[in-house]
């Protein structure tokens, strides 16, 4: 699949630099040409002698080289490539991507390329998820910037969390995604996700514990498969995916409408955690005490019911997938809510406080279709997305 292909490796500053190595040694034994480019801290955690005998290739590191100008200029060697990959992605890079800023060559490559660029961010779980890298972060999304991780783990600075760069597997999975292949190149799938947020009035509302983290991973999944995806997300406590087509909304009926005009899609993977009902007298402004005692009259109205509007409508994707949170009889209540949405099949789990599942890192699903009831084991959240994208992958085949 990466048979011929030409990839740039961009290498930036970071402990997690090590992995380029592996990195590369996975590509080029899958018949990619690696063509290294090493920032001058990169060149602080792994050598260039290391970097170019595993790519077979030249290091390149300076922009103001003369001979590598008079060989390749900079504007070539960004072009030259099939697809631009940044591994590790540090915080410093991605600011100064999101800036456009042409400092150094991995700068001045990243602004004067006009291929698809791949981040696999790096660093520490303050600085992943401080407002500054957040904000880069959004505007590379905007900007159409792919992204595979960062991952949750430990991190060598002792600390725990999100930071850590993708396992180089997991990196060549997105590559190979971002350059066409994959068991579901050319679908488009919907992804729902999070929580919606239904207001009492401008400073309330009403929600439920959905980080988003399921949805979120199953995105990725089908993204790392090679799928088009639209992912549809309330206020999750969890980054949005990069490499998909974002959608943000707050109310269920937001939601439907974003949905609807997602359509048509080859299959809808609905894992949001729609609020069932909102707030008919919801106030313009704020609610105040009034030293009563008593507590406001909040009237309630039922919010459209989004898996079987998708599931019944005129443009049915094939594969319809809607998720089932219960608390008690998971089985009966998932099965039951199958046949009366109208979907294919329901993913089912038990969110009881005692299972940590609602807003965890793991999760344990039975898997529900026409053909019976198929109960995984409890796995990391991501894991369940991965088993689910191939079997979705089946389906549409």
């Amino acid at each position: 699949m990466l048979a011929a292909k030409r990839i740039l490796l961009i290498i930036g500053g970071g402990i997690a630099a090590y992995k380029s190595l592996e990195l590369i040694r996975l590509l080029t034994r899958a018949g990619a040409t690696v063509v290294p480019v090493l920032t001058r801290a990169g060149a602080e955690f792994v050598t260039p002698l290391t970097v170019g005998a595993l790519a077979g290739s030249k290091v390149y590191r300076d922009l103001f080289d003369l001979g590598d100008e008079a060989e390749m200029g900079h504007i070539q060697l960004s072009r030259a490539a099939d697809l631009v990959v940044v591994a590790p992605a540090t915080a410093d890079l991605m600011a100064r991507m999101a800036a456009g800023m042409a400092d150094d060559l991995a700068a001045t490559l990243l602004l004067a390329t006009d291929k698809r660029v791949l981040l696999a961010p790096a660093m520490n779980v303050r600085m992943w998820h401080h407002p500054a890298t957040q904000r880069s972060l959004a505007a590379l999304d905007g900007d159409g910037v792919l992204r595979v991780g960062p991952n949750e783990g430990d991190m060598a600075c002792g600390e725990f969390g999100l930071g850590r760069m993708a396992e180089p597997v997991g990196i060549v999975a997105a590559i190979e995604a971002a350059l066409g292949g994959g068991l579901l190149a050319g679908k488009h799938v919907l992804v729902t996700s999070g929580p919606t947020h239904e207001p009492i009035d401008p400073v309330r509302y009403i929600a439920n514990r959905s980080s988003g983290a399921q949805g979120t991973a199953l995105a990725v999944a089908l993204r790392d498969l090679g799928a088009r995806v639209t992912f549809v997300t309330g206020p999750a406590s969890v980054p949005t995916p990069g490499g998909v087509a974002v959608v943000r909304i707050e109310t269920a009926a937001e939601m439907l409408a974003a949905v609807q005009a997602a359509l048509p899609a080859d299959a809808a993977v609905m894992a949001a955690a729609g609020a069932d009902w909102r707030v008919a007298n919801a106030r313009d402004q704020k609610m105040k005490k009034d030293g009563s005692g008593r507590a406001p009259a909040l009237e309630f109205a039922e919010n459209p019911d989004i898996l079987a509007t998708v599931s019944k409508g005129a443009m049915r994707p094939a594969l319809v997938v809607g998720f089932a949170a219960e608390t008690d009889d998971v089985l009966a209540h998932a099965t039951a809510k199958r046949l009366r949405k109208g979907c294919d099949w329901i993913v089912a789990n038990d969110v009881s406080p005692a299972t940590g599942i609602m807003g965890g890192t793991e999760n344990a699903v039975t898997l529900i279709t026409a053909d019976g009831a198929e109960t995984w084991p409890r796995l990391a959240k991501a894991e369940v997305a991965r088993r689910l994208a191939a079997r979705i992958a089946a389906a549409l085949a």
